[in-house]
């Protein structure tokens, strides 16, 4: 033992790294074996940006032609949300510097079933789609809203509004528009209510993923809570607090809409909608279940939808299929799948798809039979 620890003191004395263990042959340094894990800017390479700008690089690179409308697409629709954007990430951050997330949470207290059925409703007329619909999400879910009205609001606000019930009333007629405005409400409530019993139960209790915008969501007591105080400008720690919430939240927004507005642009330009739409054609239930699933992954917003399922139609597509496919896809496409994942935890985002595709189904049945 002598002789072991008087040569550790010569290596040492001699500048050379010794192994940690007497047991050791060797005290040569070893060199980390490059893999997966540790290999160099895989942060980068995984992470949400890297799609961003990717995206459009390859589109430059392999599809010259395309590359202009890929790009003014994906401008002009994240431009279109930024004001949504800009303002959900203000109220966010207000309320939390003023310490009042805490209150607005109470408020649904006791009222829930009032606050689905008026989400429900809200959501029909709210003209947004299902990806400018994520910064209120995140909002709702930050200032502790119970995620039961939170879901009421996410499935019927797709769905249906003002301009999109006039567009569809003059492609497809006066009762598919009113179907669909009926089918959006009770998808809203049908989920809410669903979301609501499994609560109870203790589903869902920490539903926001560790990370989201929506992070403080019923996790812990906001620093600055007790009685709000709406000047936070007028306290300096209040104005720290406003500050780094309005810039995470806004870097964490958009940078998963970026995301979800170039998925958009790929659809768009890549997969042409009336070879979407064609697949689903048909009769019966199996034509609506496959409706269903092709328009759940696919693109096809509120107004390119009824003049094509309007000319499918007249071919031969049922009534019910192109309702399902039409619900399906307002509800969950691939752009909001992106932007739903960043938010919620895995069993959140799965009962969204679920409640998406089974409400779509359902819907097309209904209408099946009654037209």
């Amino acid at each position: 033992m002598a002789d072991t620890l008087e040569n550790i003191a010569v290596a040492e004395s001699a500048g050379e790294t010794c192994c940690s263990s007497v047991k050791s042959t060797s005290c040569a340094p070893t060199k980390p074996k490059l893999s997966w894990k540790n290999f160099p800017g895989r942060d980068y390479l995984l992470s949400t940006w890297t799609i961003v700008i990717g995206g459009p690089l390859l589109v430059l690179l392999f599809d010259q032609t395309q590359f202009t409308g890929f790009v003014s697409f994906a401008i002009s629709a994240f431009a279109g949300t930024l004001p949504y954007i800009a303002f959900a990430v203000a109220l966010i951050a207000w309320l939390k510097a003023a310490g009042a997330e805490a209150y607005v949470g109470k408020a649904f207290e006791g009222r829930e079933t009032q606050a689905i059925f008026l989400a429900a409703l809200f959501g029909g007329l709210a003209p947004f789609c299902s990806c400018e619909v994520i910064p209120f999400i995140a909002g709702l879910l930050a200032v502790g809203a119970p995620l039961s009205a939170i879901m009421a609001f996410w499935l019927s606000s797709p769905l249906i509004d003002p301009p999109t019930l006039l567009i569809t009333a003059g492609a497809l007629g006066w009762p598919f528009a009113i179907g669909k405005a009926v089918f959006a409400v009770a998808l809203g409530l049908f989920g809410g209510f669903l979301i609501s019993m499994l609560l109870r139960t203790g589903a869902f209790a920490n539903p926001v993923k560790v990370g989201s915008s929506a992070g403080g969501c019923g996790c812990s007591a906001s620093p600055l809570t007790g009685r709000p105080v709406w000047k936070f400008w007028q306290e300096e720690e209040r104005k720290d607090r406003f500050s780094s919430e309005l810039k995470s939240n806004a870097l964490f927004l958009v940078k998963w809409l970026a995301l979800a507005y170039v998925l958009e642009a790929a659809l768009v330009t890549y997969v042409p909608a009336d070879l979407i739409a064609g697949v689903v054609g048909g009769d019966g239930l199996g034509s609506i279940v496959i409706s269903a699933l092709v328009g759940m992954p696919a693109y096809l917003n509120s107004y390119v939808a009824p003049p094509l399922l309007a000319g499918l139609m007249d071919q031969g597509m049922s009534a019910g299929a192109a309702m399902a496919f039409m619900i399906a896809g307002a509800v969950s496409s691939i752009p909001a799948m992106a932007a739903v994942w960043s938010l919620v935890k895995p069993q959140v985002f799965a009962m969204y798809l679920g409640l998406g595709f089974v409400g779509a189904v359902l819907s097309g049945l209904v209408f099946q039979l009654v037209i």
